[in-house]
């Protein structure tokens, strides 16, 4: 894929927060990077706000070098699968046809409190219907960040080795947000008809924190194609990889499952053929 087409959607929010630097520091990524504009961009900002915009004035400035460097070297590149199914909504979970003459099904974790916005205890599986549906699966990996991340921490530099995979981690974020557009408007379509915008939840993210389901997704797609590897833990490398669902719904939402009551827990291992004590391996840290 051509990089310089998912730069525009890179969202430097999350960059910020990743580094701990909170305010709005909107529209600093497209500054100019002269003296002039910089004093001007800092005049914006109260006094006692000033310190903290110098700070993230001077990490945009490294990590849009990083951007820089990545590319003209050559040292980032990115790739991404993308595989359409029909699918289904089956007791709690989401069973996916015809991958391969086989089909795969996905158990979903439900809330256990009222989400906030309709008041219902929801499931992924919710928004897949029962009868006839359809689903993408996706995968999105950035090549290279690991590599030189490691290579500039051997020479003593932890803060561009840091920088190195936080811009990583944006740009797969971003292109995952690209592909998402893609679907929808362009490979599968379904929002130039319905003008739903969909979801694209993660496996390992809020609404779908069972990160060992990967095992699964990597049998039906084969994630190696585009150089993913799964560890024993299930942890993607390269690191800086998100793989996930394409939903079409059009009243489909984000949400947290959050913390689930003992008796889902049991139900849900049994269905994914783990014992209690294993299915909180891979919960612990996600719910």
């Amino acid at each position: 894929m051509d990089i310089r087409q998912i730069l525009p959607r890179i969202d430097w929010r999350f960059f910020f927060h990743a580094w701990r630097i909170t305010g709005n520091y909107e529209g600093l990524d497209t500054l100019c990077e002269c003296a002039a504009c910089k004093t001007q961009w800092l005049l914006r900002y109260r006094p006692e706000e000033r310190e903290k915009a110098e700070e993230a004035y001077k990490l945009m400035r490294d990590a849009q070098e990083v951007l820089r460097e990545g590319i003209t070297e050559k040292i980032f590149s990115i790739s991404a699968i993308l595989y359409y199914s029909e699918a289904q909504s089956v007791d709690e979970g989401i069973k996916i046809h015809d991958l391969g003459g086989k089909s795969l099904y996905l158990p979903m974790l439900r809330q256990q409190h009222p989400s906030e916005r309709n008041n219902c205890c929801l499931s992924m599986a919710d928004f897949i219907s029962p009868d006839k549906d359809y689903i993408g699966i996706f995968a999105v990996t950035v090549h290279g960040g690991d590599e030189w991340a490691e290579r500039i921490r051997k020479e003593g530099d932890d803060y561009t080795s840091i920088l190195i995979k936080s811009v990583a981690d944006r740009l797969a974020e971003a292109t995952a947000d690209w592909l998402h557009e893609q679907s929808r408007n362009h490979y599968w379509g379904y929002g130039k008809v319905t003008r739903s915008e969909g979801i694209r939840p993660a496996f390992g993210y809020p609404a779908m924190p069972d990160i060992s389901l990967l095992k699964e997704i990597d049998k039906a797609i084969d994630l190696s194609e585009i150089g993913i590897q799964l560890t024993e833990n299930c942890a993607m490398r390269p690191n800086a990889s998100i793989c996930g669902l394409h939903i079409s719904h059009p009243q489909s939402f984000y949400f947290m499952v959050g913390e689930i009551a003992e008796d889902q827990e049991k139900r849900y291992a049994a269905l994914r053929g783990l014992s209690k004590e294993e299915l909180g391996k891979w919960l612990a840290t996600s719910v």
